[in-house]
């Protein structure tokens, strides 16, 4: 019986999807020596690991420059099992003030409950990010673009504090695969939630964790791993469609930057507040501009202010209406979303910390699609906003 997975696929295009949930072992001793100290190319358990999810973790790693990666059944577990593998009870966190709102909610409600406490900071004042450093602090987290204020970081300067404090750097990179490489900067650790870019097809739920073989093998280990032991467990059949689904990943990113780029534009020139990084208004252009790889642009997601609420799910209704694409919270899907965030993807933010942080009411997030004509959807788009909101 041949039980190497390497060659188990040798000579499929697609190597073949491993659906057992547990692994032969040869004897006794053998056992033991996979739950002691484990053993190259074998497999001990599926929620430890499967040749499946290690396939797709290793093209992780590769898109990320990282030694090793960990694939996870959603985006919201990766995050909790990458800050949980490092932090212990009395230990601080900061955090970025405009990170998702499930993130909050993670470090602001949940978190506690364990003896974990979160600073929530403006990530681009340098300087009030290092009043909030105590010898506590164990993980500085934030987004290389915020979501959804799309605010980014100096995260050169976030390095270098973190490695004189000896704090691990964790980025959540979900909006800019291929377009930025957190890790070549400098951050130590690197978080995804699969089921936005990286799949972009809207079937499928995943999150990845990317980092150091060191760290990778703590979240699997079996007395003290987060990853295997809370069992926030890939299918298989579903690592399997989101590597596929990644071989189209270069492709996709350029033409949704392509087009976010033509519809920001186009809505700028016509008087419109919006917020993208790829144009020269935003604030921290010149700064993305530095760590962005130019020939992947610079994504597909932008807000637009509408002033109102009323205003805001006016608009949307009428994007439904004209089939621009569909209102639903998720993104860096195929075809173009958009949402309120303050009032969904953000809503666990209290309301004194969104105007804090400058999120109304009267935001919509985009996130533009691959639509093949750029000019086209910018012009229906523009046209859709002149119809409903007041410049």
């Amino acid at each position: 019986m041949n039980r190497n997975f390497e060659h188990f696929g040798l000579g499929h295009v697609n190597p073949p999807i491993s659906d057992s949930a547990m692994y032969e072992f040869e004897s006794g001793v053998e056992m033991t020596e996979m739950f002691e100290v484990g053993i190259p190319g074998r497999y001990l358990y599926g929620r430890h690991l499967s040749p499946s999810n290690h396939l797709l973790a290793q093209e992780l790693a590769k898109l990320e420059g990282t030694e090793s990666a960990c694939v996870m059944a959603t985006g919201m577990g990766a995050i909790t099992c990458a800050i949980m593998q490092i932090c212990s009870a009395g230990d601080e966190i900061i955090a970025s003030r405009t990170v998702y709102g499930g993130t909050y909610a993670l470090l602001a409600n949940l978190m506690p409950k364990f003896g974990l406490t979160t600073s929530f900071v403006n990530m681009n004042d340098l300087d009030e990010v290092k009043r909030n450093i105590t010898p506590m602090t164990k993980v500085l987290y934030c987004e290389t673009l915020s979501n959804p204020l799309l605010a980014c970081p100096d995260l050169a300067s976030l390095v270098a504090l973190c490695k004189e404090q000896n704090i691990k750097l964790i980025v959540d990179n979900t909006f800019t695969p291929l377009i930025v490489q957190p890790h070549s900067i400098g951050a130590d650790i690197v978080v995804h939630s699969l089921t936005k870019y990286i799949n972009g097809m809207g079937d499928h739920l995943g999150g990845a964790v990317c980092a150091s073989n060191d760290f990778i093998s703590s979240l699997l280990d079996v007395n003290t791993g987060t990853s295997m032991l809370l069992g926030p467990t890939m299918d298989a059949q579903i690592s399997a469609s989101i590597r596929k689904n990644l071989q189209t990943l270069p492709v996709r990113m350029k033409q949704h930057s392509q087009n976010a780029s033509a519809v920001t534009i186009a809505l700028q020139s016509s008087g419109f507040s919006v917020v993208y990084p790829g144009i020269a208004s935003h604030p921290d252009h010149r700064r993305f501009m530095a760590m962005a790889d130019p020939h992947y642009g610079f994504g597909g997601v932008f807000t637009l202010d509408c002033g109102t609420r009323e205003v805001a799910d006016k608009l949307m209704q009428e994007l439904v209406k004209e089939d621009v694409g569909h209102l639903a919270v998720s993104l860096g899907f195929v075809q173009t979303l958009f949402s309120m965030p303050a009032c969904s993807t953000s809503s666990e933010i209290p309301e004194a910390e969104r105007k804090r942080m400058g999120l109304s009411t009267g935001c919509v997030r985009f996130s533009i699609g691959v639509e093949p004509d750029s000019e086209a959807l910018a012009t229906k788009i523009v046209g859709i906003a002149k119809k409903i909101i007041s410049r």
